[in-house]
């Protein structure tokens, strides 16, 4: 490694995360936040129900009082019946399943008011109305939301980039996902590569005022001036929908804790979790994979229960 690699890989804290507050005995559904999971598609022969249900499931594992599904309506029930502790708001949708960027903006001004967070992504798909819905969601101020997959990629369309995100908002980010945002602002670093992942991934934070978690072995993440590595979970975690479990998780925590903890810490303890239930459930399983993203969801209350007070 490069002295640079080296002074790079010392900025990097590795400690564990802060402690969630304890849980409020006293509180009931209203206590614990709102998530409204935007996503979900039917259109040109794809279907996308599992990952607004996987979000929506860990969210509600994570301990928020409540949790609903923003979807197209054809797919509303079948994504209901994935995950029927939640309740769903649908968008109306034309022969081919697509919807409009009027419904789009619509389903975000109606999520903003019952909900203390979004989830803007899973299984969101591409076309018009998907990119009005991720942009409408970024461009409003009044709810903190996570962007993640198609979410991440329709903003990055945006055609003023730094301008279009004024939520406060947490990015989670694949390696493909980072670059397409990247490319856009002139970033050129590395986010594969261990010695240069910490630094690409602050300079993403630091262009769009926002957390990036950026995913991956030794996960980053960073507020643009404090980065962190996590160092639980495995490659284990490397199978379709752990990612959208990891949105609904930290909505879940936001929901929660937004005014006690920063986004930044609410994200590392988010990113631990995930990592721990992963390696709770090779542990009892003595496999090092086939872990199902139902099964790493279900597993988050006692992931998360270890962090705390």
């Amino acid at each position: 490694m490069s002295d640079t690699g080296r002074a790079a890989d010392d900025a990097v804290d590795q400690s564990p995360p802060p402690r969630l507050p304890p849980r409020d005995p006293a509180g009931h559904k209203g206590t614990f936040g709102s998530v409204a999971i935007l996503g979900g598609c039917c259109t040109g022969g794809l279907l996308m129900i599992g990952a607004p249900a996987l979000a929506a499931r860990a969210a509600l594992r994570a301990g928020c009082g409540l949790a609903k599904v923003v979807v197209p309506e054809p797919i509303a029930a079948a994504v209901l019946q994935l995950v029927p502790s939640a309740t769903g708001l649908t968008i109306p949708v034309d022969a081919l399943g697509a919807y409009s960027p009027a419904q789009a903006r619509l389903a975000v001004a109606r999520a903003v008011d019952f909900a203390t967070v979004l989830a803007v992504g899973p299984g969101l798909g591409t076309g018009q109305g998907p990119v009005e819905l991720a942009l409408a969601a970024a461009e409003q101020n009044r709810v903190p939301i996570v962007l993640d997959a198609d979410g991440l990629n329709a903003v990055a369309q945006a055609p003023e980039l730094r301008e279009a995100l004024r939520a406060r908002a947490i990015l989670t980010p694949h390696p493909g996902e980072f670059r397409r945002l990247a490319a856009r602002l002139g970033i050129r670093g590395d986010p594969v590569d261990p010695a240069s992942r910490p630094a690409a991934a602050a300079e993403l934070a630091r262009a769009l005022s926002a957390v990036v978690v950026l995913k991956g072995q030794g996960t980053i993440v960073t507020d643009g001036t404090r980065i962190w590595r996590n160092t639980t979970g495995s490659a284990a975690l490397a199978t379709g929908g752990t990612g959208d479990v990891l949105t609904g998780l930290i909505a879940g925590l936001v929901s929660q804790y937004a005014s006690a903890m920063s986004l930044f810490d609410l994200a590392r303890v988010a990113v631990a979790a995930h990592g721990l239930a992963c390696d709770a459930w090779c542990q009892h399983t003595h496999a090092d994979s086939g872990l199902l993203a139902h099964e790493l969801a279900d597993r988050l209350p006692a992931a998360l229960q270890r962090q705390r007070e």
